[in-house]
């Protein structure tokens, strides 16, 4: 009995081969199924990793075992981005399988974070002619063994630039192709206006009311940057800069007045108009004479005049910039100074005319320095 335990013993006693990835090494095993020498191994199959023989086929004495781990790439699929499981050794094998049924296969190579160039986490080919093409022309390369995207590329004497874009696929004649697209990139700008500010300093030559421009205001130049890239038809575009002021806005400096008008002068009275016969009093027929104009008054025919050179006699008047209204060319700010509102060229002409008579008690005729000028108000 002892002597048949050991022939049993002996006869379950196997040396098989066991291939997992390509790695291979010989292993003495009791195992009766290639399943328990998987597990005997530690060997752990995926739903979608390929084994054989079958798992469930008994091992025999001298057997191979292969193992092959699936893996997921993301593939071009006639267009279309994919996640597809292979358990091929190569990429070129991966896309020759996919590929099958007419459709169209690429496979793009991923960088690394710095930007550099990084091989698939496969080989390309082991042993197989691969054609690079690149630049208008297409070179053919054999390596020796396995081989990386990046091994064919130096075969190739190919270098890539940090925008360049690398995809694998097949030629018509089924041969491994990797196909590399230069980027170029272009630094695009957008230019915009700085707008300026208006400040107003106080100028003791000019009377109170008075404004005047002493610097004209000009518009600065801001500009911003953003890279484009463009690989192929594809352009993207990155994120732009902070803007840059290339040009300064000027300022819009405006003088206001700070002297105070001098007081009006009283009017001349009146002469006492003459009497019949000649004489400064009295009358041939003992009438009284002609009262004197009250001290200040200013004829109506003055105004009427007045308003005729300023405005031609308008009441609804504006000037040209928009700053100037009515029979009296009234500013605004000045209009509100004397009781006011709204503008003065929606106002009546009696309201007109009123108001400018406050003005010229107040401030004399110099608030219509051209006209009381040439009508000879002062």
């Amino acid at each position: 009995m002892a002597t048949g335990g050991g022939i049993a013993a002996a006869a379950a006693h196997k040396s098989v081969q066991l291939d997992v990835d390509g790695v291979e090494r010989t292993v003495s095993t009791f195992a009766g199924s290639v399943a328990g020498l998987l597990d005997e191994q530690d060997v752990a199959v995926g739903e979608r990793d390929a084994v054989g023989p079958d798992p469930d086929a008994p091992l025999e004495d001298g057997d191979l075992v292969v193992v092959r781990s699936a893996r997921q790439i993301r593939v071009d699929v006639d267009g279309e981005q994919r996640a597809m499981w292979t358990t091929a050794d190569t990429t070129a094998e991966a896309i020759q399988s996919f590929g099958e049924g007419g459709r169209e296969i690429t496979v793009a190579a991923s960088r690394s974070r710095d930007g550099s160039r990084q091989a698939l986490d496969m080989p390309l080919v082991d042993g197989e002619p691969v054609d690079v093409v690149v630049d208008g022309q297409t070179i053919r390369v054999t390596p020796e063994g396995e081989a990386h995207v990046d091994d064919v590329l130096d075969l190739a004497g190919t270098s890539l630039g940090k925008l360049d874009d690398v995809v694998v696929g097949t030629g018509d004649d089924d041969i491994v192709q990797v196909t590399v697209t230069r980027g170029q990139h272009s630094m695009r700008t957008h230019v915009e206006p700085v707008p300026y500010e208006t400040t107003e300093q106080e100028d003791d030559s000019l009377y109170v009311g008075e404004r005047r421009v002493v610097q004209e205001g000009a518009e600065g130049l801001r500009v911003r940057a953003a890279l484009h890239v463009k690989t192929g038809d594809q352009e993207s575009a990155g994120e732009a800069s902070e803007f840059v002021t290339v040009t300064e806005p000027v300022a819009e400096i405006v003088a206001v007045g700070t002297k105070e008008r001098p007081a009006p002068q009283p009017a001349a009275p009146a002469a006492p108009a003459p009497s019949a016969s000649g004489s400064s009093s009295g009358s041939s027929s003992g009438g009284s004479a002609t009262p004197s104009a009250p001290s200040g008054a200013v004829s109506g025919d003055v105004w009427a005049a007045l308003a005729q050179c300023e405005s031609g006699g308008n009441p609804t008047v504006v000037s040209s910039n928009g700053l100037y209204h009515g029979l009296y060319q009234f500013s605004v700010a000045t209009w509100q100074s004397v009781g006011g509102t709204g503008l003065p060229s929606q106002a009546s002409p009696a309201e007109q005319t009123q108001r400018a008579q406050m003005l010229q008690a107040r401030s004399g005729w110099g608030q219509w320095p051209h006209c009381s000028a040439k009508l000879g108000l002062r």
